[in-house]
């Protein structure tokens, strides 16, 4: 198995605060693999796809009090019946006891968890493999992780199958979607859910988007949610506030992975042209790995002028966070515009540089020219 030390300092860490650690993120991200080695001699493994796991727990404080490790992890634990009183009883009667639960989506998304277990969790969103792991899996590009995504299986693959990231929709749709919450037209959902892979990185138009698939702007609505849910996209809302050509209410929606985006767009080989949007994509889930509490924005005006990224750090502390595969191609008339509402922050451009970032003048503002492995340094949580 690869070793993925950055996602395991993170279940210690949490564990550092609370006694539960919900381990989310997408079908065949290594939740599993990752869970597997937090070590044998001290964690009991509990498969909660398995029949015999529910008879197990059907009475939690005997389960627990007969338990002989100090750590459980409980594999896909919305499987279970009871899964939110099984935690509550581990968190409340067994203080030195540590837990990991797995699942596809956050704790709220099943009528199983009506207990919020407020206070007891701490939550880890996986995303796919980041740019910082790529010297693990032996061999492996960046352009090679664009195109064939950062799930593990795909990115290993010797070439990109087509029917993997099928069989990958048609299982999130049976064991998640439906499970979770209710939907019962998979060529519907996926119909839908392939319109956003394709829109991925765009702005999104609920009345456009029924439109294009043909349902209804209520099942765009209910479809959306489910899949920002269960991490499947995430939707950036507007940054705005100085101006009155702002763009105000727009989100911009990005699948969460570029495996899948090139897929559904049809892009292999990938052309340069198609990288940049790609790699706009792995800045985004560098950001959501290293900075989990803070708010992600982007920024566009009337005029169409754009900022991919913005992070606000304080009142009147705004970061810019531009993504080009070249820097070449970079041009700054967006950002003197932001910085003519907003003039207080920091300034970067994040390319796939392969040597230490520097500095550097465009126009009248100075921009750090840096790869997303600089950003963990220097852009504060």
């Amino acid at each position: 198995m690869i070793e993925r030390p950055f996602w395991q300092k993170r279940i210690e860490d949490a564990w550092g605060e609370a006694p539960i650690v919900w381990l989310c993120g997408v079908r065949r991200a290594g939740k599993t693999t990752l869970a597997r080695q937090l070590g044998e001699d001290r964690t009991l493994y509990m498969n909660c796809d398995l029949p015999e796991v529910e008879d197990r727990v059907r009475d939690p404080l005997l389960f627990f009090r007969t338990c002989d490790r100090k750590f459980v992890i409980f594999d896909e634990i919305h499987q279970l019946r009871d899964p939110a009183r099984l935690l509550k009883v581990g968190a409340d009667e067994f203080p030195n006891l540590r837990i990991l639960a797995t699942g596809s989506s956050t704790l709220a998304a099943s009528h199983k968890f009506r207990d919020t277990l407020a206070g007891r969790k701490r939550p880890v969103h996986v995303v796919p493999v980041l740019l910082e792991e790529l010297a693990a899996f032996d061999d492996v590009t960046l352009t090679r992780r664009l195109l064939h995504g950062g799930l593990p299986p795909a990115l290993l693959a010797d070439a990109k199958k087509p029917s993997f990231y099928r069989e990958w929709m048609d299982s999130f749709f049976a064991r998640d979607i439906q499970r979770l919450f209710g939907f019962r037209d998979v060529n519907r959902f996926n119909t839908f859910f392939e319109y956003c892979l394709r829109q991925s990185g765009g702005q999104f138009e609920q009345t456009k988007a029924a439109s294009a698939v043909g349902i209804t702007r209520p099942t765009v609505e209910s479809h959306l949610r489910a899949l920002e849910i269960t991490n499947a996209v995430t939707l950036l809302r507007p940054f705005h506030g100085g101006g009155q050509n702002e763009i105000v209410r727009q989100p911009k929606v990005y699948a969460f992975d570029t495996g899948f985006v090139s897929w559904a767009r049809g892009w292999d080989p990938l052309r340069t042209d198609d990288c940049g949007l790609l790699w706009e994509h792995v800045v985004l889930e560098h950001l959501q790995a290293h900075f989990p509490d803070v708010a992600l924005h982007y920024w566009k005006d009337k005029s169409g002028r754009e900022v991919d990224f913005v992070l606000a750090r304080g009142r009147d502390q705004v970061d810019v966070i531009e993504c080009k595969w070249n820097s070449d191609a970079f041009s700054s008339d967006a950002l003197e515009a932001f910085r003519s509402y907003y003039p207080h922050g920091r300034n970067y451009l994040v390319c796939p540089l392969g040597s230490k970032g520097y500095t550097k003048r465009f126009g009248s503002h100075e921009v750090r020219v840096c790869a997303p492995t600089e950003l963990k340094r220097s852009t504060p949580s």
